[in-house]
């Protein structure tokens, strides 16, 4: 299979996260929908956290298993960093937000409450939206580690591997795009076609990057840091989602959607795994 062959394919599984970003576009969903919708985001980032820091770690276990400990100790020191970065980069990049949204200007208003009425919706959304990014930035950097491994099994001569891995991370990548959507959906705000489209080529796109890097770059420490770019930053996801569900008061229902997300994580997973990859 020719290396324009395997970048089509690259391209391919990138993209496939587009079948689930269409759901964002659902008009005002029921309360007990939005959790749902949430709560399995939820369950399907923290899937990906536990899928992306051990992929990351395994170089660095391997070089401990090994005795060669100053591999080691770069691997681990790179995703610490990659880790850190990505989490506290958000951090004070939705700090930054924050400020700014408190420094505009209210615009025109025609009474003494009007500004109060029209300022809290504009709120909202900038909320929903700015996690939504937040999630196709964290998929991005993880589809584009994903990306680095096919493009290396094929640069290796393992093409049978490389399939596998596209059809595989295709499969992600389409859980992925609901998961993006979750935060819009739960605060029932409906993204036009083109913002699903600039979001799906945030998230997906870079595992035709990764993709068309790895056929020519084979490093352990460049996957190593854009993965743990990429747990850094779906953990503050988490962590801001949680707290979206914690407002909903349906913990029930929460606890169930959150098991569904983590189980659909680990049966799209079970693909290459069964596969023998």
């Amino acid at each position: 299979m020719s290396s324009s062959h395997i970048v089509l394919l690259g391209a391919i599984a990138g993209f496939t996260i587009y079948l689930g970003l269409p759901i964002g576009r659902l008009q005002r969903p029921a309360p007990r929908l939005r959790a749902a919708l949430n709560a399995v985001a939820i369950g399907i980032l923290l899937f990906l956290i536990w899928d992306v820091l051990t992929a990351a770690w395994e170089p660095t276990d391997t070089a401990l298993g090994d005795h060669r400990w100053t591999k080691a100790v770069a691997g681990g020191a790179m995703l610490a960093a990659g880790v850190g970065t990505g989490l506290m980069g958000l951090v004070h990049y939705d700090r930054w937000l924050a400020g700014r949204a408190r420094r505009r200007p209210s615009g025109l208003s025609e009474g003494p409450g009007a500004a109060a009425v029209t300022e809290r919706p504009v709120a909202k959304s900038s909320r929903a939206a700015g996690l939504a990014m937040m999630i196709a930035v964290g998929i991005g950097l993880h589809n584009f580690a994903e990306g680095l491994a096919i493009g290396n099994s094929a640069a290796s001569g393992e093409i049978s591997l490389a399939v596998l891995l596209i059809i595989g991370f295709g499969l992600h990548n389409a859980t992925e795009g609901f998961g993006i959507v979750a935060p819009l959906s739960a605060e029932g705000e409906r993204p036009s076609w083109s913002r699903l489209a600039l979001l799906g080529l945030i998230g997906g796109g870079p595992t035709f990057l990764g993709t068309l890097v790895g056929q020519h770059v084979v490093n352990d420490y460049l996957s190593i840091a854009f993965l743990g770019l990429a747990a850094g930053s779906i953990l503050y996801v988490v962590i801001e989602l949680l707290s979206v569900a914690r407002k909903t008061g349906m913990k029930e229902l929460t606890s169930w959607m959150i098991l569904l997300g983590l189980l659909l994580g680990f049966a799209t997973d079970a693909v290459v795994t069964a596969a023998g990859v």
